[in-house]
């Protein structure tokens, strides 16, 4: 179980974690796809669907399927403009109800994009099932990175272990001179994962396919690897699975009784 997050909205978390789904479902993994931020769940439109998905008479929920991933998102039960006007215990419900009543089956990651900030959706869901690990994304600027600090703390303070920090809208490669400007400044991601003594797992150019995957429901992801557009994405799901990998080579916590 994957958690991504981030300390503030408007850094393209949810375009890292619907395309970081993809790029592991391309990779030939079995992935389900969790949209818990039910302020603004942006993931039926950046996959380009929008059902309503099937109930049955036990109460199971069927998830959704698209481009090989297993999606649940409020968005599917609450389409179109209408917020939801919801408290702590509501959306603690909805969280329950997504984690406990949807028929996932049998995956290899579970991708959970959070709700930006460290409020009830993000604690009720780190309380209710063991994490695996957290992704932290924020842009290069010193605004967002304040705020991305604050959701390392977070995680950190709930015993959730951060896989790393995504640089997202790292840079722009200007496409008539190919030269390299650094809209939101360039290097924070990295300079504060080293300061918090966390993974740096890559950042993500400023690309209009990026922009358009996402506003078209055509994830860039899809393109595959081997794409210019995706390569940075593709890049940063290789380096989640190795954090996954070294975290369960690790040797479990033991207890020694002194005598």
């Amino acid at each position: 179980m994957i958690a991504i997050g981030s300390g503030k909205g408007g850094v393209g978390k949810t375009t890292i974690a619907v395309n970081l789904a993809v790029a592991l479902a391309k990779m030939g993994h079995k992935v389900g796809l969790l949209d818990a931020d039910v302020y603004g769940p942006n993931v039926p439109l950046m996959l380009g669907t929008s059902p309503q998905p099937r109930v049955h008479e036990d109460g199971r929920i069927e998830p959704v399927e698209r481009y090989g991933l297993k999606v649940i998102s409020v968005g599917f039960l609450n389409p179109g403009d209408k917020p939801l006007i919801w408290r702590g215990p509501m959306l603690h419900k909805i969280i329950g109800q997504f984690l406990r009543q949807v028929d996932w089956g049998t995956l290899d990651y579970l991708v959970i994009d959070l709700p930006p900030g460290t409020g009830d959706v993000a604690i009720s869901l780190i309380q209710s099932v063991p994490l695996t690990g957290a992704v932290v994304v924020s842009t290069p600027s010193d605004v967002a990175l304040q705020d991305a600090r604050k959701a390392i703390e977070m995680f950190r303070q709930m015993r959730v272990d951060i896989l790393g920090i995504v640089e997202n809208m790292s840079h722009f490669v200007c496409p008539h001179c190919a030269h390299e400007i650094d809209i939101f400044s360039k290097g924070g991601g990295e300079r504060t994962a080293r300061e918090f003594g966390v993974p740096f797992l890559g950042g993500i150019e400023l690309d209009p396919d990026i922009r358009l995957g996402g506003d078209s429901g055509s994830p860039v992801a899809l393109a595959g690897q081997d794409s210019a557009h995706a390569r940075s994405l593709y890049a940063v799901a290789s380096a989640v699975m190795q954090r996954l990998a070294e975290q369960a080579a690790r040797p479990p916590e033991t207890v020694i009784k002194i005598q």
